[in-house]
């Protein structure tokens, strides 16, 4: 993922989650907003209490990975922040990218009519 395609700054995420809409499923937690780009950002947050750094990191780059197989299939000019649950640490990576794709999709039918 390139580093245009990442939400970094504090403000960014607070404004998102503060002002933006949110879908919840089994393993994530979406906030999201349109943002006035003709691509999508994202910004990924795995909370201290799941683990040390070198197992928050590792479910970062998991996220990552599902989010560049289908970033094409939902490109809907927003800002996503896509939060960690903790229940996602039990489940497979497959389970984490059905319940991803199926919370995408439900935010792509929902709110981006194409």
């Amino acid at each position: 993922m390139r580093k245009l395609y990442i939400v970094k700054r504090k403000e960014e995420f607070d404004e998102i989650i503060k002002k933006g809409e949110v879908k919840k499923s089994g393993c994530f937690i979406i906030y999201y907003r349109k943002n006035n780009l003709p691509y999508d950002r994202y910004g990924i947050s795995v909370g201290k209490k799941l683990g040390n750094a070198v197992f928050r990191n590792a479910y970062k780059r998991k996220i990552r990975s599902i989010i560049d197989n289908y970033k094409k299939n939902y490109n809907n000019g927003a800002d996503y922040i896509i939060i960690l649950r903790r229940s996602a640490v039990e489940r497979t990576f497959q389970d984490m990218d059905y319940d991803f794709n199926k919370l995408m999709h439900s935010i792509r039918k929902d709110n981006y009519h194409e």
